[in-house]
């Protein structure tokens, strides 16, 4: 069941129902369709996006032209440059849509428009990125403390419906392997399971 915007901001606060038609109206719909980008590279300005259904990645393609992963968003999610979106500068990562995508979109100025309305959507605005905060901190510990087969297997428990809806070479960039070393790791998990 997709979560409305209305029911993922309740989980954290609670308003009126003439508050939150003035709050949604600070968000715009969006349609996109498998490998469109939401945000490139050397792009100006950019939006938050809240995920209502398909999956975006996030990522940083280096000067040798390898793409890495820094973030995959899936329905009830948040996505977006941070360092571009807060701080007002050009991006440096890619969005793109993995799959056909519904988006809900916020502006910066919308954004800090209703955090100095709403003392409760700046208490949820904050929750959300002390959590994506969290999230980035694990996955670099993650990724500097764990063997391949650990991240492997800390990539299933936090993704558990990625792994069979997305390509695996995506995965093993995510987790920091080559591919052949993905489908090792993915026959050693197959076997224990048995």
């Amino acid at each position: 069941m997709k979560t409305t915007l209305r029911e993922h901001i309740a989980e954290i606060v609670s308003f009126s129902d003439e508050e939150f038609v003035y709050i949604s109206s600070h968000f715009h719909y969006k349609k996109m369709k498998k490998n469109q980008f939401i945000i490139q590279a050397g792009q100006q300005k950019v939006n938050k996006y809240f995920v209502i259904k398909g999956i975006l990645k996030s990522y940083y393609i280096d000067k040798d032209d390898r793409e890495h992963i820094i973030q995959f968003a899936q329905p009830d999610w948040w996505i977006t440059d941070y360092n571009a979106f807060f701080n007002n500068k050009v991006a440096t990562i890619n969005v793109q849509c993995i799959t056909d995508c519904e988006l809900l979109y916020i502006s910066h100025d919308d954004l800090e428009k209703l955090s100095g309305e709403f003392h409760k959507m700046e208490h949820f605005f904050r929750v959300k990125s002390n959590a994506g905060y969290v999230a980035s901190q694990e996955r670099i510990l993650t990724m500097l403390n764990l063997t391949a087969i650990e991240r492997f297997n800390n990539f299933i428990s936090l993704y558990p419906n990625l792994i069979q809806s997305i390509p695996k070479y995506l995965i093993a960039s995510y987790i920091g392997v080559s591919r052949e070393m993905l489908s090792r790791l993915s026959k050693n998990v197959t076997n224990h399971t048995k």
